[in-house]
């Protein structure tokens, strides 16, 4: 279902311009630490919704710089509120299509990618659009730092299992491989509005933590 678009919201987001950055207007890449002002390890939630998810994790983890991606920005406009509702200085949000990702950041400038329940594009055709398929997992191998990792989480079982193959097929070692989160005995684990009410109708949610390969020399 297609959101209707409010008019009025560009203009209302401009009053969060401290922390909703317009990445067509200025170079960005490389340029993270100056951004926030501090050095600190760098988090990048591709597809950040409404918000609950980036924030939840801002508070619990403040020593980190986050950053939130999302397509439709009336959707971002309710992220921008929660975080100023709650004063967050860790967290910047972008209004930007992931397909262009690596306009965004310098190689090796991500530590870690969140990726939580994303379009799963059912359609065999569409496959190039998930944003597990490799040529997404290629991007993020060159933006990420030694050691970083993708955390990926979905209510698809189709799509997770897509996912778990496209990371064995490009040899992207696996690690706390879930096929239902919620009664396994992972902690920490902050949820998003979707997942809230996904799970509440007693749905299993999938989780994996996926590193780049490694290159031999």
């Amino acid at each position: 279902m297609r959101l209707r678009k409010k008019p009025w919201v560009s203009q209302a987001l401009e009053k969060y311009e401290s922390f909703v950055l317009r990445p067509a207007e200025e170079i960005l890449q490389g340029q993270w630490q100056s951004i926030f002002g501090r050095t600190a390890p760098l988090h990048v939630e591709l597809g950040t919704g409404k918000g609950r998810f980036i924030c939840g994790m801002a508070e619990m983890y403040p020593h980190i710089n986050f950053i939130g991606i999302e397509a439709q920005q009336d959707v971002l406009y309710y992220a921008a509120q929660k975080i100023a509702e709650k004063q967050l200085t860790n967290v910047r949000l972008l209004v930007f299509d992931i397909n262009h990702v690596m306009n965004l950041f310098a190689p090796a400038e991500v530590n870690r990618f969140y990726i939580n329940f994303c379009d799963p594009w059912p359609k065999a055709r569409h496959d190039k659009r998930r944003l597990t398929h490799h040529r997404f997992l290629d991007m993020y191998r060159q933006l990420l730092s030694p050691g970083g990792d993708i955390h990926f989480k979905t209510d698809n079982e189709q799509l997770f299992r897509f996912s778990l193959e496209e990371f064995a097929n490009y040899q992207w070692p696996l690690e706390h491989v879930s096929y239902d989160l919620h009664n396994s005995d992972f902690t920490g684990n902050v949820m998003t509005e979707y997942e809230i009410k996904f799970s509440s109708k007693g749905g299993p949610i999938y989780r994996c933590e996926a590193k780049p390969p490694k290159i031999l020399c």
